[in-house]
């Protein structure tokens, strides 16, 4: 049975690496396990479906509401995450899920109308076939060894996330324009499964209830209680739902480009293909983030940095060129911070155990909590101090909580850093 152990600020599972030799691990294999999701919610429900709703008729409120729908099982999956813990090993639950995911949406797209109830259904359960996905990858990897193979695969696994989201939206954009609605559905349901068969050059991951479905659901039950039910968690807790690095601004600046005098054009470059891949490269550059300053002092530093980089927007001149100059910066170092909130979730979950995928869901969900508050705390600033109040909204409010939590963490900087290295073995 593994053994927990609660240090610093930490739950740290101190049991030996699941197997797997440690050169085979290709922390980089992530940015393809992400693809399934990653087509499914940023590329199809993110901005194709959009697209076809307008192109087939669909009124906006109902097009609205639909999409408000598919976007809904990346809070709540937390709820079936837990599967991807018992049973069978965590690369064969990615697999089945990215599959059933693509065959849900491609049996939806054969639906006469798009918005009607079954053809939405089928979407809907698409969409949290998916989340499997992400779930199966927090828990394979909470297996890495190290916290350079930890970090490098954080990075991955957001790049490959924004990538693969632009990809689909290109390429299924342009499909739709020479396909009907039902071929076009299964274009898109083989690139959500496809991907999948990456999972066969991952780490050799051994099944997870090897002992009696009541044991393993007792180990469990005691992990998660060393996580999440003690004082050592509300500090990582408060990482999670605290204001800064949570992009909120990333949907909100395409109708504020006007105001800064950006043609429409530009705006849908830089808000688009241009905007994924500033994102992607910000997490990409999170490689470059030493592992000796834990994850938590790197993405508050990380998250400070996107917070002055909004100064741009707030107390520039509205003219173009701060517009291009601050997206940029922005979506850059958001890109970073993405990265470093999964290693952030990595550090905080330990090793994985035999409840990997259910708490790197848990805290991964968390984090979309800022992003709801602050999209509505943004637009408010926008309201009443107009468009640079939006910028300037985010900016205080980040700074604010990034400053007390980079503080707090500073000044337990020895205790966590000596818990990370007792933790995880080389």
């Amino acid at each position: 049975m593994n053994e927990i152990e609660s240090v610093g600020q930490g739950v740290l599972l101190t049991s030996p690496a699941e197997p797997g030799p440690v050169r085979h691990e290709r922390p980089w294999l992530f940015a393809f396990l992400i693809a399934p999701v990653a087509i499914l919610a940023n590329g199809l429900a993110g901005g194709v479906l959009s697209y076809l709703f307008r192109q087939h008729g669909v009124p906006i409120e109902r097009a609205s509401a639909i999409l408000a729908l598919l976007v809904l099982p990346q809070t709540i999956y937390f709820l079936w995450s837990p599967i991807t813990d018992l049973f069978v090993r965590r690369r064969t639950w990615m697999m089945m899920g990215a599959v059933a995911a693509g065959g849900m949406i491609a049996l939806a797209f054969q639906q006469p109308d798009l918005s009607a109830t079954r053809a939405v259904a089928m979407m809907f359960l698409g969409a949290c076939c998916g989340q499997l996905v992400t779930s199966s990858c927090g828990g394979m990897m909470g297996t890495l060894h190290g916290e350079r193979r930890r970090l490098v695969a954080s990075s991955a696994f957001q790049a490959g996330s924004l990538a693969f989201g632009a990809m689909a939206i290109l390429v299924l954009t342009t499909l739709s324009q020479r396909m009907t609605l039902g071929m076009l559905g299964c274009a898109a349901g083989g690139m959500i499964a496809v991907p999948a068969l990456a999972a066969f050059g991952s780490p050799e991951q051994k099944r997870v209830s090897e002992e009696t479905l009541g044991h393993t659901l007792a180990a469990i039950g005691r992990e998660f209680k060393a996580a999440f039910l003690c004082w050592r968690a509300v500090p990582y807790i408060a990482v999670a739902t605290f204001p800064m690095a949570s992009g909120a601004a990333i949907g909100l600046l395409p109708g504020a480009a006007q105001d800064y005098g950006v043609s429409t054009a530009h705006m849908a470059w830089m808000n688009g293909a241009g905007g994924a891949f500033l994102t992607g490269g910000g997490a990409l550059a999170a490689t470059l983030i030493t592992p000796r300053v834990r994850a938590t002092v790197s993405y508050l530093v990380c998250a400070l940095v996107n917070v002055m980089v909004l100064g741009v927007l707030w107390l520039g001149p509205m003219k173009p060129g701060t517009y291009y100059l601050g997206a940029t910066l922005y979506l850059f170092t958001i890109g970073t911070c993405y990265a470093m909130y999964t290693a952030v979730s990595l550090e905080f979950m330990g090793k994985s155990g035999k409840s990997g995928s259910s708490r790197y869901s848990i805290y991964n969900s968390m984090g979309n909590v800022p992003v709801a508050y602050m999209t509505a705390l943004d637009g408010l600033g926008a309201k009443h101090w107009g468009t640079r109040g939006l910028a300037g909204t985010e900016a205080v409010l980040g700074g604010v909580g990034g400053t007390l939590l980079l503080l707090y963490f500073l000044a337990r900087k020895g205790a966590v850093a000596a818990a990370g290295e007792a933790a995880i073995p080389g």
